[in-house]
């Protein structure tokens, strides 16, 4: 290893749980320098003999990036990098012999390129044959419960299409002699950015569930069989995942870790399959909600509570190295943040208003769900919010528009940091640059900073650099200060890019869908290695439209993730979100720009979590009330019986007992009867009961005597194999007996001894017991303490859905007023103020 870099701690952790764990999840913040620790972690696995040849599978625009990375950490390294030629189909075989025959320390290889890499028919007939027997049982199953005839319906058309890529598989027409996975002499993986493979199929017997995706991905389920080999090759010790994000838009997603990294775990405990698992940390929830395609209100179920996570949690850090920026206290720079809101034009706020009265039809049933639906216009809707004329190219710019507002933020950082020449990102992802000339954002943005004076070269797409020497150049002249101003998408841009050495500030021009992406655009700039100690981070919302809406849902999903994705101990149970669409209701709301739905918003939050601290209240209360009427009094009794057992049994040791003195002087010894034989002598009586013991084979006990007042009872316990014997008063007290004749007579008698401690300890129990039911009584009396908070806010929110029109009930006397009457709202609260 390069002796001038000193791994962080956290690193030196992660690669020692791969050297002597099994397989791993660097589920490592974005920016905590998981490069290094996977290449350290191959390096140090080869070195010690534990694998002979480490592939790393990595985004396609980061292969060259992680080679010099990886050589930068290890000089003398023997690595082999991809490149696209490598995979074209004329030179593919060359280059997967040249993997299978070569000695190398580590190949590195993009996620695309690795799915070119078959895995050989056998092993893909095996886990179809598996698939196909699952669901032939789910379906036996369904029939026999009598289950939904669509969901029996639904399975066996997953069954038909398995049963054609068997047949496909069979067919030694398409049969290819490329190397295949096995052939590679792969024995460790490393897969970075690996919540790309999240969407791996799997098998319910639930339908209609939203939020489970049971769409297949061919590049997840190439991962999953080539982990499966793996873990059969090195019995669960060679996959290695690391991902900022190892949760990116919902808990199931945690599923899909497991199943690639805890398969083994999962079958041993009976959750392998998703509907046991799913059973067992969480439920399905029904509602009445608004269709998305437009047809009405209709039932919805969604996998989104969730239980026992504690439990889910323990079982996941098995293999998961959970460091977040809160642990690790990286030494990144403070983020200022700057919420950019813009007043919407006038011709905004019409066609805000004529989304609502789309909306309007869909929901009337007047158009067809492919003509118009609520996708299409939350879709419209977030275009629109970014910039007029992406809805209509023959409308005029608006000066105050977000574009503008951006443009001049941009300016004033680019001109306060001249000397120093410091950089900026801008992320979009609505409207990337075309070719066709048509009005698109970028290209905008680009306009109005050269017309303020920025250098036309100092300014870049990242869409430009199409291939990897290009990337590679673009980052350089970033990290340079040559381009000072580099806009980009999430997807192009967001991970995996280093470009932090001089960045001072970042823009988000519109809100992406998952928490995952704000994470990742935000991780360019808050990372090891910037030169600046501060930086801002700008996000711009064009009022009255549905920027507040995205925002406020992406900030419900991230709150849940952070429950799972923590340092401290999780939460008992939460609830997942996942919406894309704006329910008619919102899209009212928002078009009007009716005051009330932010309060609306907060309140629904600040209520739900009132809700679930009532219920927990509840909860511990009614299992008080169970212990105070069931449990306590039947301890209280038991424990009173054996008091009095106790002092039975003390009486009848102090009238019989002699000094310890005595005890060891077999002239004083009290004597035991054994088999009809008393025994004056301890040594002799120790033997007998010794001897005595020799002909039990049975469990239950035996009367063979008695010593001191106590009847004598000798059993076998065939499972611990030890012989026992009780001596019984009013209770019975049991003592193991060991080879050693004395021995055992010590044991009995300190048995005896300890009598008087033995009542002492249950009159101390039973004062406990019965202090434990006057503090039930007490905990149980008290009321929930946020009750009246509760209650108001859950009247207000009451309220609220009225005036916003959102009870899902239908409120026909609100649907009544005319939409013309923006002002209705605030007067029915001016009058029930009065």
């Amino acid at each position: 290893m390069n002796p001038e870099i000193r791994l962080r701690q956290h690193q030196v952790n992660a690669v020692a749980r791969t050297l002597y764990g099994g397989n791993s999840l660097f589920a490592h913040c974005v920016g905590a320098g998981k490069t290094f620790a996977m290449t350290a972690a191959a390096m140090e696995s080869k070195h010690l003999g534990l694998c002979n040849k480490s592939m790393l599978v990595v985004p396609n625009h980061l292969t060259e990036q992680w080679a010099a990375e990886f050589l930068m950490l290890y000089p003398s390294a023997n690595v082999l990098v991809a490149t696209k030629k490598d995979f074209e189909t004329k030179n593919r075989k060359t280059f997967c012999a040249r993997i299978a025959t070569g000695d190398y320390d580590a190949i590195i290889i993009g996620h695309s390129q690795f799915e070119k890499i078959p895995i050989s028919a056998e092993r893909q007939r095996q886990q179809l044959y598996e698939q196909i027997s699952e669901i032939t049982s789910g379906i036996r199953e369904l029939k026999e419960a009598k289950g939904e005839r669509y969901a029996i319906k639904q399975l066996e058309r997953t069954k038909k299409t398995l049963q054609v890529k068997l047949e496909k598989l069979s067919d030694a027409s398409r049969k290819d002699d490329v190397v295949t996975f096995e052939e590679l002499g792969i024995d460790r993986l490393f897969v970075d950015e690996a919540d790309s493979y999240k969407n791996l199929f799997l098998y319910t017997k639930m339908r209609n569930v939203a939020g489970l995706s049971q769409t297949e991905a061919q590049k997840s389920s190439d991962m999953f069989a080539k982990c499966r080999y793996l873990d059969e090759l090195t019995e669960g010790r060679g996959i290695i995942f690391a991902t900022g994000t190892p949760i990116s838009n919902s808990i199931t997603e945690m599923y899909t870790m497991q199943r690639y990294l805890q398969y083994e775990r999962l079958r041993g405990q009976g959750l392998q399959h998703f509907d046991s698992w799913a059973s067992t940390f969480g439920e399905t929830v029904t509602a009445i909600e608004l269709a998305p395609e437009g047809t009405g209100y209709r039932a919805k179920t969604r996998f989104a509570r969730f239980y026992n996570l504690p439990e889910l949690m323990n079982v996941f850090k098995e293999v998961a190295d959970i460091q977040t920026a809160d642990m690790l206290q990286l030494p990144v720079p403070k983020a200022y943040f700057h919420n950019v809101a813009v007043p919407p034009s006038d011709f905004q706020r019409e066609m805000v208003a004529d989304l609502a009265s789309r909306a309007e039809q869909v929901r009337a049933k007047r158009v067809e769900p492919h003509e118009d639906n609520m996708l299409k216009i939350t879709n419209d809707g977030r275009k629109l919010a970014l910039d007029q004329r992406l809805a209509n190219a023959m409308l005029p710019d608006d000066e105050g528009s977000k574009v503008s507002a951006c443009a001049d933020n941009v300016y004033q950082k680019w001109a306060d940091s001249r000397e120093q020449r410091l950089a900026q990102l801008v992320f979009c992802d609505l409207s990337i640059p075309k070719q066709d000339g048509t009005f698109n954002v970028y290209d905008e943005l680009r306009r109005k900073l050269t017309e303020k004076g920025v250098p036309a070269e100092e300014i870049a797409f990242i869409h430009d650099a199409n291939t990897e020497v290009k990337k590679k150049e673009l980052f350089a002249k970033v990290r340079t200060g040559q381009v000072r101003v580099l806009l980009g998408s999430t997807f192009k841009m967001g991970a995996g890019t280093n470009v932090q050495t001089k960045l001072i500030a970042l823009h988000d021009l519109d809100c992406p869908w998952r928490p995952r992406d704000l994470e990742q655009r935000s991780g360019r700039i808050i990372r090891q290695g910037n030169q600046n100690r501060e930086v801002h981070i700008f996000r711009y919302v064009t009022e009255n439209t549905f920027d507040a809406y995205l925002y406020q849902t992406l900030e419900n999903k991230q709150r849940f993730i952070s429950q799972i994705m923590t340092s401290k101990s999780p939460v008992r149970s939460a609830e997942d979100i996942d919406e894309t669409a704006l329910s008619y209701a919102e899209v009212k709301a928002l078009a009007t720009g009716n005051p009330y739905i932010k309060e609306k918003m907060d309140l629904d939050i600040q209520v739900s979590k009132l809700k679930l601290l009532k219920a927990n209240h509840l909860s511990q209360r009614y299992a008080l009330e169970d212990r105070l009427l069931k449990m306590l009094p039947q301890q209280i009794k038991s424990t009173e019986e054996r008091i009095a057992g106790y002092e039975q049994d003390v009486a009848l040791f102090m009238r019989t007992q002699v000094s310890d003195k005595a005890s060891s002087d077999d002239s004083r010894f009290p004597g035991m009867t054994i088999k009809d034989f008393t025994y004056t002598e301890r040594a002799s009586a120790g033997a007998a009961l010794l001897e005595a013991c020799k002909g039990m084979t049975s469990p239950d006990p035996q009367e063979a005597g008695s010593y001191m007042g106590f009847s004598l009872w000798l059993s076998f316990d065939s499972f611990a194999k030890e012989y026992k014997v009780t001596l019984r008063g009013a209770l019975g007290h049991t003592i193991t007996l060991g080879p050693d004749a004395g021995g055992n007579m010590s044991r009995i008698n300190n048995t005896l001894s300890d009598l008087p401690n033995k009542l002492a300890y249950c009159r101390e129990q039973l004062a406990t017991l019965k202090q434990q039911m006057v503090t039930a009584k007490e905990q149980i009396e008290a009321p929930f303490k946020q009750e009246q908070e509760l209650q108001t806010k859950s009247a207000r929110l009451a309220e609220l859905n009225v005036l916003l029109n959102m009870d899902k009930r239908e409120n026909e006397a609100v649907d009544s007023v005319s939409d013309e009457e923006p002002e209705a709202p605030e007067r029915r609260v001016a009058d029930r103020e009065r």
